[in-house]
């Protein structure tokens, strides 16, 4: 922790600006404070005075869901869709919209999994959650009468292993949140070796 802290006070201010910036183009829609956090691992303190910056410069919005971009991507690489892999899912019964089942779900923790934020596709609204410490992304939304849960299909990130068991945990924690509204709902579980990879949006 002393060195990360180190690291943080030595890196200019500009850097992990830039680095904030960056990191809310590429994943769009609204992240909260400790998803960026998280994914940056930044010092807090070194990533508020960061996020004050942007708000000033009016590059960042602020609201009670989280913090996302408002400049332009010409300056910095262009947010890329990264393309994930389906791994579970369960359907969503009769009368239940993707509205009310995701703000069931939108900012909780379940277990080891950290709450990161909204990510906003062109096709599709996604929750994500993360491990404490960053690493085994998850993410979850609604695909027709389905919530689904996804991992980012990436062979350079995180342990496969890891990721899945992550996207299995949330599955189980959110069919337990929904309870109520999705009696009778089966849980059907794609083989992860050959689930079909999501095209990234253009």
């Amino acid at each position: 922790m002393g060195a990360d802290r180190a690291d943080e006070r030595s890196a200019p201010a500009g850097r992990l600006d830039d680095r904030v910036l960056g990191t809310l183009q590429e994943l769009r829609g609204r992240i909260a404070f400790n998803g960026l956090r998280r994914a940056l691992h930044a010092h807090p303190e070194s990533l508020s005075r960061a996020l004050r910056r942007l708000e000033r410069e009016g590059l960042v919005e602020r609201s009670s869901s989280g913090y996302r971009s408002l400049a332009a991507t010409t300056d910095l690489a262009p947010p890329s869709t990264f393309p994930l892999r389906p791994l579970a899912h369960v359907r969503v019964p009769e009368g239940a919209t993707a509205e009310s089942v995701l703000g069931r779900l939108s900012g909780r923790w379940f277990g080891t999994l950290r709450w990161v934020g909204v990510i906003d596709r062109p096709s599709q609204r996604l929750l994500a959650w993360a491990r404490r410490d960053g690493s085994s992304a998850v993410l979850l939304g609604i695909h027709g009468r389905n919530l689904r849960v996804y991992v980012p299909d990436d062979a350079g990130s995180d342990d496969p292993t890891e990721a899945e068991d992550a996207a299995y945990e949330l599955l189980g924690h959110a069919v337990e949140a929904l309870r109520p509204s999705t009696d009778g709902a089966g849980t059907v579980y794609l083989r992860s070796t050959s689930a079909p990879t999501l095209p990234a949006d253009n």
